[in-house]
């Protein structure tokens, strides 16, 4: 994608059948060439008319929100919000150095942090499923670093973000039913479990080693 304005989509860095059986290939179409779409359209118009906005990357325009005029800051957070949420997604999915996904888990520097703040893998997974259900509505839940390294889960609502300024993003996933509910319905949880099958843990853990740098 662009870092500025005029924002466009780019192609997902996997096939759109590649998270078969877990994540059905026409959710990735829909998901990718629609809703996300739609949210880069959306925040492209309410930009075309206010050139002080344009020369800002997407983060930019997410942490600069309380000096936009009224009438386009909700446009602005929902839309950034949305494009960003989504390029997030979908880039910590995919394949990773695991060629097994049934026994798909982090390792390297990503696995010894989870191990010291949660346990271990397992007790992560249990508690990043907890904060993912317990979403009302529609939203995200996060694993972030403040920067220096110290990990927590939390949730966003709608296409909200964490607070950019402090915490740095490792991995979300989208609770949104768009998300699963031609595959799963309306059983999230049973979209959560197969998620995890798909992370790409190489990519959470580089998200990891950015936020040391």
């Amino acid at each position: 994608m662009n870092e500025h304005y005029e924002f466009v989509n780019i192609p997902l860095p996997y096939a759109y059948n590649a998270l078969e059986p877990y994540i059905d290939e026409k959710t990735m179409h829909l998901h990718h060439d629609r809703h996300l779409q739609t949210y880069i359209n959306n925040l492209n118009n309410t930009l075309k008319d206010f050139p002080e906005l344009q020369y800002l990357s997407l983060e930019e325009l997410l942490t600069r929100s309380i000096y936009y005029p009224p009438q386009i800051k909700t446009p602005i957070v929902n839309n950034a919000g949305g494009v960003y949420n989504h390029m997030f997604y979908f880039s910590i999915m995919g394949n990773s150095h695991m060629t097994d996904r049934e026994q798909n888990r982090p390792a390297g520097l990503l696995a010894g942090y989870i191990n010291d703040v949660f346990g271990n893998f397992d007790q992560f997974k249990d508690k990043f499923t907890k904060a993912a259900l317990s979403v009302f509505g529609s939203g995200y839940a996060w694993l972030i670093a403040e920067y220096g390294g110290a990990l927590s889960i939390v949730t966003t609502p709608n296409q909200n973000v964490p607070r950019l300024q402090k915490f740095r993003p490792l991995m979300n996933i989208d609770v949104w039913e768009h998300a699963y509910y031609l595959k799963h319905y309306n059983m999230r949880a049973d979209y959560i479990d197969d998620w995890f099958h798909v992370v790409n843990w190489d990519q959470v853990n580089r998200n990891l080693i950015n936020c040391l740098e």
